[in-house]
């Protein structure tokens, strides 16, 4: 309450108390308090009792006075023999006592323990007793030694990240804690240990940022970098990803967040780094050439249009970005004002790939985003920047169905807002187009068997979540095909992308019956949870042909009525 004061009050996201003198009375007598001193007194008892709760959660077991097991000193540095090595283990809560000692054995006697110097080896020794400890509480002892020596393999040349561990319990207590439940994170660490700075603070850690909040954030980031340090700049945009996607890991596996916003978490991620990626393109290229001809001083002529997942809101961990980039220069003799010109064709073309570049360019932090163009007009025989105008003539002309399916998925990312407004214009009139509903019908359907026949994973006594026949992609198939055939007597339905919310709009108009539109939402929920766990879990999107049976029928049924019956009862 004392924060949706302190945010009312300044009208901007803010956690701090005031110093004011007038300001603290505000705040104070808006709590229901005369004085400072009394309202100050009382928030200081509750941010104890909150402060208690919390070091109860997550305190770290292995720092606790007597944690540092003898025993567990005497497994990791050989002193006991198999036998009570193996006791000692199962006794700390291994299921596999004799399988965690030849791990950690294998660990202890290879080739990169071995080289350490004698300060690595130092802090090794020092690690390895309160890992064990730490492992003796978490649910699953000897599955997560695996992944932890995995990921102590990766870093243990970095004595740093070794002393953080070991002078930090609630960064051990926390990794252990976390690459317990899931395997993605503790990989993601491997690959980039200084993500393990996100672990000195719980408060920071499960607690992911909005839109509004990553922005200012990334912009700090940033800050401290030149300009023109192109190459660090994209080393900062892989550090801020990363750690703001362990950020909604970490709350979204600790159930701090309900699943079903995860993707849009990921997705304000997405945006935010989009927007950077942009920018930081079009300043590049001005620099060096000037600003294109017939482009308003305010704009770049130029946006970045999210398909797919990323136009959905539905993005995963892993999620590649469905791309489209579009510029608005239609005089084919315009150039830059710039002492080096070029055409506008030009610099726009170059402009997406540098985009590209900075997204898909292997640094040492690795991949920003993997990049997927094939949904721009003419898909990869086409231009990589189209023109406003082709590609409106395209998507009126010469656009099959299936790709103004993909336009209903379409949402505007980042860029000039002129190009944005006649990009949603162009979408909302392309898509409003009155069709034929049995040939609409037909043609939805046809592909839909094709892209089933192509990627459906057929392992035996399995179910694919994505496409096999009651999943996934058969709800946002039905979804597309009712929207496409009702948006030109409905065209509210044009303003959403996602399916949940166009789900709703179908039943507003009762174009569907409102329980069987909540119950398709709620099938189409649970299947996209699995498949987002198994996708945490580094598994394939398979369930056993026994599991989700119910909303696998819903699913066939409505698309056996929908689908497959006449066209006058879809």
């Amino acid at each position: 309450l004392v924060e949706n004061r302190l945010q009312a009050w300044q009208d901007r996201q803010t956690h701090l108390l005031p110093h004011a003198p007038d300001a603290r009375l505000r705040l104070a007598r808006s709590m229901g308090f005369q004085q400072w001193d009394s309202f100050i007194q009382r928030l200081d008892y509750h941010r104890q009792r909150v402060q208690g709760h919390f070091d109860m959660v997550f305190a770290a077991p292995q720092a606790e006075e007597g944690a540092d097991e003898p025993q567990l000193v005497a497994v990791w540095e050989g002193q006991l023999d198999s036998e009570q090595a193996i006791a000692v283990l199962q006794q700390a809560g291994f299921a596999d006592g004799a399988e965690a000692l030849r791990r950690l054995t294998a660990f202890r006697n290879s080739h990169g323990f071995r080289g350490l110097g004698s300060k690595g080896r130092g802090r090794l020794e020092q690690l390895m007793p309160l890992l064990l400890e730490a492992l003796s509480q978490c649910g699953a002892p000897d599955l997560t030694l695996e992944r932890l020596l995995a990921l102590l393999e990766a870093v243990a040349r970095r004595t740093a990240y070794l002393a953080l561990l070991v002078e930090s319990p609630i960064v051990l207590s926390q990794l252990v804690r976390l690459t317990s439940i899931c395997p993605w994170i503790g990989e993601q660490i491997a690959r980039q240990p200084l993500l393990l700075d996100e672990l000195l603070d719980p408060r920071r850690l499960y607690t992911p940022l909005r839109k509004h909040d990553l922005q200012i954030e990334l912009d700090t980031l940033l800050s401290a970098v030149a300009a023109d340090d192109l190459e660090q700049r994209m080393e900062r945009l892989r550090q801020f990803a990363m750690s703001n996607k362990l950020r909604v890991a970490a709350a979204d596996i600790t159930g701090v967040i309900p699943l079903m916003v995860v993707s849009d978490y990921l997705t304000d991620i997405a945006e935010t780094v989009t927007e950077q990626v942009m920018l930081q393109a079009w300043n590049d290229l001005t620099a060096k050439h000037g600003r294109p001809a017939c482009v308003p001083r305010e704009g770049s002529g130029f946006a970045v249009i999210g398909y797919g997942k990323l136009g959905g809101i539905e993005l995963g961990y892993g999620s590649d970005l469905d791309l489209v980039f579009l510029h608005c220069s239609s005089d084919a003799n315009a150039v830059t004002d710039g002492e080096r010109q070029v055409s506008n064709e030009v610099f726009y073309a170059r402009m997406g790939q540098r985009i590209i570049h900075m997204f898909t360019t292997r640094t040492p932090s690795g991949l920003l985003y993997e990049v997927d163009m094939r949904l721009r007009p003419n898909g990869n025989s086409g231009l990589l920047v189209t023109p406003l105008d082709t590609f409106e003539r395209y998507q009126r002309q010469d656009a099959w169905t299936w790709e103004h399916q993909a336009l209903l998925r379409a949402r505007p990312i980042a860029g000039d807002a002129a190009v944005i407004e006649r990009f949603q214009q162009i979408r909302h009139e392309v898509l409003s187009q009155e069709r034929d509903a049995q040939k609409l019908r037909t043609e939805v359907r046809e592909m839909r068997y094709k892209m089933r026949q192509a990627l459906e994973r057929r392992d035996a006594g399995q179910f694919d979540i994505k496409q096999g026949g009651g999943g996934i992609a058969d709800i946002e198939f039905m979804v597309q095909y009712l929207v496409l055939r009702w948006a030109s007597r409905y065209p509210d339905l044009l303003e959403w992308s996602d399916n949940i919310r166009l789900l709703d709009t179908l039943a507003g108009h009762r174009l569907l019956p409102r329980e069987t539109a909540q119950r398709l939402a709620d099938a189409y929920r649970g299947l996209r949870a699995v498949y987002h766990r198994k996708a945490l879990g580094e598994l394939p999107g398979l369930i056993a042909d026994s599991e989700m049976v119910q909303e696998r029928r819903l699913v066939q049924d409505l698309w056996q009525s929908l689908m497959e019956g006449s066209a006058d009862a879809a």
